[in-house]
């Protein structure tokens, strides 16, 4: 088992901890792993990968996401190594968020549909960038939540300037624990796969998409009518 924080579960506990009410998701009553998140019967922390990965992620989580056991992004930071999440908010901008955008060693990239940024902005791969050509490490930029606040988040001015990478998926999206509101949609994990093959990251990208499986795999223990979905 791989040892390096996951933000987003680190943000989770914290959001926890400082919560004034009781986040009631499906399966609530479930006894958890406090690690994956999964019933413990099911854990998935001994497939955790342990794997070389260059790319750095950022996960922008709007609020009620980061509770959420169905939650994939959780996944790559399970993968990568370097990983950091912050809590979305419109109003207010964390200061170590800004600080993060801002350092030299890094190349932040938003992933998120072209249809919705200007075409200067527009990456069809992170190489393109002359910044990630001379070394700096590309940092993708998730938006975690559903399409109706990724969008909300996409909007953050601190996002605006920023190159966006878009994904193509070729086939339908395997992970069938929500409804996609668009044809083709894919989850944040399924997306991570996709950015760290553009990325070369072959390695990374199959050792993701092997836990990816094994997630789906025993989530669909826990809630076994998705089988039918499959059909």
């Amino acid at each position: 088992m791989n040892a390096h924080p996951n933000s987003i579960l680190n943000l989770r506990r914290l959001e926890l901890a400082q919560s004034t009410r009781v986040f009631r998701a499906r399966g609530s009553k479930v006894i958890r792993c406090d690690h994956c998140v999964l019933p413990q019967a099911d854990c998935i922390c001994n497939d955790k990968p342990a794997i070389t990965c260059r790319s750095a992620f950022c996960f922008l989580v709007y609020k009620d996401e980061v509770y959420k056991p169905s939650n994939s992004g959780r996944l790559i930071a399970d993968v990568a190594p370097d990983n950091h999440a912050f809590l979305w908010q419109r109003t207010v901008h964390d200061p170590a968020l800004l600080a993060l955008l801002a350092d030299p060693r890094y190349a932040p990239i938003v992933v998120f549909p072209h249809a919705y940024a200007e075409d200067h902005r527009r990456l069809d791969s992170p190489l393109e960038l002359e910044t990630v050509q001379a070394g700096r490490i590309p940092l993708f930029v998730m938006l975690e939540g559903t399409w109706r606040e990724a969008k909300k988040m996409f909007k953050s001015p601190y996002l605006a300037a920023l190159p966006v990478l878009g994904i193509q998926p070729q086939q339908a999206s395997r992970y069938l624990m929500r409804d996609a509101a668009l044809d083709f949609q894919l989850c944040t994990a399924e997306v991570g796969v996709e950015v760290l093959t553009l990325a070369q990251e072959q390695a990374a990208a199959q050792a993701l998409a092997d836990y990816f499986t094994t997630f789906c795999q025993r989530y669909t223990v826990v809630r076994p009518h998705l089988v039918d979905k499959q059909r």
